[in-house]
């Protein structure tokens, strides 16, 4: 497989937050007093109030802020995490196919990203946003009896994030893998809900809000 550029986020719908273009890579009980009151007869019942409208979303929190900085271009099973600097808030994930790699933001700094393995053509790795539905450490296919540590499930159909061997000539049945000291990382990193974007190529330019987020 040949060597990759380290290319930083990048999606479908994405924005990001910067300068240049970059590629998606493949995004951290009051209890009241009861009181008694008095009898009223004939009361005529009040409408409703309606439901309040949950919160927009702050954009500042889904903007790309910082992209890590790697020394030369990234190998079969490289992988990187600095968590230097960078706030607590919500983690998005990033894989990008054509560039074979995923990047972990949080409150919109990189804090994480590696070379991937993905669906071989037969099996290919679906493309979307997907929330997170299960975390498991030990997980073992049902499908396949093969490990697949540090387990992240994105779809009914067993579509995962997982550790794996990265190299040239391995491919998976459509998850992505990633080096086992990284799956960790990430598994350590996200909560059921953050959500994975998987796009194949796309690009944007830095300092735009992450709308698919």
């Amino acid at each position: 497989m040949p060597t990759l550029q380290h290319l930083a986020v990048s999606i479908l719908g994405l924005t990001l937050a910067g300068g240049t273009a970059i590629a998606l890579t493949g995004a951290r009980p009051v209890t009241a007093t009861q009181a008694t009151a008095p009898l009223r007869t004939a009361a005529t019942p009040r409408p409703a109030a309606p439901a309040p409208k949950p919160a927009a979303p702050d954009p500042a929190a889904y903007t790309v802020k910082r992209i890590l900085q790697i020394p030369g271009p990234m190998q079969q099973g490289d992988h990187y995490w600095d968590e230097t600097g960078a706030p607590q808030g919500p983690v998005i994930v990033t894989v990008d196919l054509a560039a074979q790699t995923v990047s972990v933001f949080r409150a919109g700094y990189e804090i994480g990203t590696a070379v991937i393995i993905y669906g071989a053509d037969d099996k290919p790795t679906p493309l979307g946003v997907f929330p997170i539905t299960q975390k498991d450490a030990d997980h073992v296919s049902n499908l396949y009896n093969a490990p697949m540590p540090y387990m992240l499930r994105l779809t009914n159909d067993g579509i995962s994030i997982h550790g794996s061997d990265v190299g040239d000539g391995y491919a998976t049945h459509g998850c992505i893998g990633v080096p086992r000291a990284f799956a960790k990382r990430i598994f350590d990193a996200v909560k059921l809900g953050d959500r994975v974007i998987v796009t194949d190529g796309e690009r944007l330019d830095l300092g735009q809000p992450i709308t698919a987020a």
